[in-house]
């Protein structure tokens, strides 16, 4: 089911629900993402912030509820599914980059495939990314002779490399050592500031202050607070929230 869309809504959630087996990890979920919008979901861990994440381009399946990107509905058509993952980008916690190509290959490989873009377009594309994430004397490597930092880096400038209009991070800095956060929390506020949609599960407040337009805090499955980070960081009015928020910004 395609669904016309005359706002700038780019994510519509309605009532999302999953399981496990008997255990009910998204209770209920509503938001509404608009174009351009950087959202940021925080929560303690076990509380749905991943699992939601991943069912944005059906990485887990939700079994009731709607759930609908850039007008086209994220259900059982494995068509739909596959229009909506050209569109939607993905960084997880692990780089998950293939060991055996290298930085080059990695970035080429989707886009030659999938889009079929000619060989020698690609190349000068993931130049120009790697350029962007800053690491463009990396092409030649592989993976494992990189850095935990600049791995992370390669996958962004991997999932850009499709020209979605989303992009979506699963806590993209939890892998990383302290020194190596920083340089892609860098990309990260980049690619925000230029007009991307983001959605941005993270515990990196700082990120959140600088270039979230909301902040959505998960607890138990559900959503329990959302609002600007002024608002979540000076007047949360959820006492779940104001005990999470001391736990974390105390380290």
């Amino acid at each position: 089911m395609t669904e016309t869309n005359n706002s700038q809504e780019i994510i519509i959630c309605r009532d999302v629900h999953k399981w496990f087996d008997q255990f009910h990890v998204l209770k209920g979920i509503s938001l509404t993402v608009e174009k351009g919008e950087v959202v940021v979901i925080f929560g303690p861990s076990g509380s749905g912030k991943s699992t939601f994440i991943r069912c944005l381009n059906r990485l887990e399946e939700h079994q009731k509820g709607q759930i609908i990107i850039n007008g086209v509905e994220l259900g059982n058509d494995i068509r739909n599914v596959e229009k909506i993952r050209q569109e939607v980008g993905m960084v997880f916690q692990q780089f998950n980059l293939f060991p055996h190509l290298t930085v080059m290959q990695n970035i080429t490989l989707a886009p030659s495939w999938v889009r079929r873009v000619p060989k020698e377009q690609s190349r000068e594309q993931a130049m120009q990314l790697l350029r962007r994430v800053g690491i463009p004397e990396q092409a030649d490597k592989f993976p494992a002779q990189l850095s935990g930092g600049q791995q992370q880096r390669v996958a962004i400038a991997r999932a850009l490399a499709m020209q979605p209009g989303i992009m979506l991070f699963d806590e993209p800095t939890s892998a990383l050592d302290p020194e190596m956060i920083k340089e892609v929390l860098d990309v990260m506020i980049e690619l925000a500031q230029s007009g991307m949609t983001i959605v941005a599960v993270t515990h990196e407040m700082g990120f959140a202050r600088a270039v979230a337009n909301r902040m959505i805090f998960f607890d138990k499955g559900e959503i329990v607070e959302q609002g600007t980070p002024h608002q979540i960081f000076n007047e949360p009015q959820n006492d779940r929230t104001k005990l999470f928020l001391s736990q974390i910004l105390r380290h």
